[in-house]
């Protein structure tokens, strides 16, 4: 794994590091930027809305993250509340995008634009984005999933933190044989690259849906669903330490809920076409 790319020591900044996944969040946002610039060029809309968007998603996104993993981890912000909230690390996914659509839907309505069409807009934008971010987790060795045997598997020696059985055991709650050491480094499930090809497979899908005549808001929709079907999948296989409602992670129980949004508002709004909008 590649964790660090540059690592530097300036005159008056001091030690500056460039990971690889904060490149490839700046590629995943640039790329969902570029998206979403297409789209609104190809439905006749001024391409400027692009960095409105992109700029209240990047904000709230960060925002978001962190106040998730902050509330998540509450025992370790009470204790450490000033390291919590600087920190590189705990940009929680979910929290990003709660905090992502609020600043995206605040930059929208600023400029007087229809929400439910640009949610529309980006739906695809929002999968290709997510895919290649999933990339960096994997470059740094994080959200990896359980140990497997399988020709999948891969070993996270100087992860975030190290797929060993000890890191295994006491943070993720994996049941590890006894007789395997603490220090010994497992092989695990990449589940960042099996949502990095789900999600490509979304974009894909969304990208030859978004000619139909629909109504505003069905192509956001339908991301929902299938984002949440997507994470509600892969969390079987992550090592997590959130399983809070059974067998159940609290990542699966959002993903139940975006699903039942989705699903309602595809019911909703699959009934009627719209005009003018697609073209």
């Amino acid at each position: 794994m590649y964790p660090e790319l540059i690592s530097l020591d300036l005159p008056v900044l001091g030690h500056f590091t460039i990971t690889s996944f904060g490149v490839m969040m700046a590629i995943a946002f640039l790329a969902g930027y570029q998206v979403i610039r297409v789209e609104l060029r190809r439905c006749g809309k001024d391409e400027n809305l692009a960095g409105d968007i992109l700029l209240g998603a990047l904000i709230g996104g960060i925002l978001g993250a962190k106040l998730y993993y902050m509330l998540l981890n509450w025992p370790l912000t009470v204790r450490d509340p000033i390291g919590m909230l600087t920190s590189r690390s705990g940009l929680v996914w979910y929290g990003g995008f709660i905090g992502g659509l609020l600043g995206a839907i605040w930059a929208v309505r600023r400029r007087g634009q229809p929400v439910a069409e640009l949610a529309d807009i980006s739906a695809p934008a929002l999968a290709l984005a997510y895919g290649l971010g999933r990339i960096g987790c994997f470059l740094v060795g994080d959200d990896y999933g359980r140990p497997t045997d399988s020709w999948v598997g891969v070993a996270f020696p100087n992860g975030a933190p190290p797929s060993t059985a000890g890191n295994l055991r006491r943070g993720f709650g994996v049941d590890i044989p006894a007789d395997i050491p603490d220090g010994q480094v497992l092989s695990v499930y990449p589940t960042q690259l099996f949502e990095t090809g789900f999600s490509l497979l979304i974009f894909f899908i969304l990208w030859r849906l978004r000619f139909q005549d629909r109504r505003a808001g069905w192509l956001f929709s339908l991301w929902l669903v299938l984002a949440g079907l997507e994470r509600f999948v892969i969390e079987f296989f992550r090592a997590k330490d959130d399983r809070f409602f059974g067998a159940l992670s609290l990542a699966q129980v959002i993903s139940i809920g975006l699903m039942v949004v989705g699903l309602w508002l595809l019911r909703r709004l699959g009934g009627d076409t719209k005009e003018g909008v697609r073209k």
